[in-house]
């Protein structure tokens, strides 16, 4: 991969990074400070707006740089400051602009493509839930809290009875059915162990009786 495909990629992977965030927190005030319910069609819809947030700041960033490389061309004299280009500059500026450019690309057909959105999605809902689950640990780690102890108990009950109906149940379901799981094959271990004891107690005994 050649360097204008690596730093489109990184671009790529730092805004989907960034309108996952925005998805993320979207939910967490959806869900928790607003009680609604999730639905994905709705949050779909929240991270394309987010994606096509950033592809419209990629655009601007490949407009500017087309105006600094314009500009910055047949100027020789020795430059002034950091973002004083000159026509040496002018390859590098053209470079940066065609992957900024190209981020937007990319960007755009995300937004056109429903799996790659329920992913993403999927991805910050994730998060949430795993920023849902912490918080209320460290509430519940609180030794000895009592309401009339804790300044922010009123204004974090709501909150706090959310948070425990947004707990990933399919994680709890899974973590029970794994549990059973364990569960039963510790009881086949030990039946199996208590047989093989029980007919060694016999053979021992037929062993003494013909003695």
């Amino acid at each position: 991969m050649g360097r204008t495909a690596d730093a489109i990629a990184e671009g790529v992977a730092i805004a989907t990074a960034a309108a996952k965030l925005t998805v993320r927190n979207q939910i967490l005030v959806g869900t928790i400070a607003g009680g609604g319910a999730f639905e994905l069609d709705h949050y779909r819809g929240v991270a394309r707006s987010a994606l096509l947030a950033m592809a419209r700041e990629a655009d601007d960033a490949a407009e500017n740089l087309d105006k600094l490389r314009k500009r910055a061309k047949g100027r020789h004299s020795d430059p002034h400051g950091t973002h004083d280009y000159r026509d040496r500059d002018v390859r590098n500026l053209r470079r940066r602009a065609k992957q900024s450019t190209g981020v937007a690309e990319r960007l755009r057909k995300m937004t056109e493509d429903p799996d790659a959105l329920g992913v993403l999605v999927e991805e910050a809902r994730s998060a949430a839930w795993a920023d849902v689950r912490g918080n209320l640990d460290r509430r519940l780690r609180v030794e000895g809290m009592r309401p009339d102890q804790d300044p922010d108990y009123d204004r974090m009950r709501d909150a706090r009875m959310q948070a425990l109906k947004l707990v990933d149940l399919q994680a709890l379901s899974s973590e029970q059915r794994a549990r059973r799981k364990r569960e039963k094959a510790v009881e086949k271990v030990t039946e199996k162990a208590a047989g093989k004891s029980e007919r060694a107690t016999r053979r021992e005994a037929r062993q003494a009786g013909g003695s």
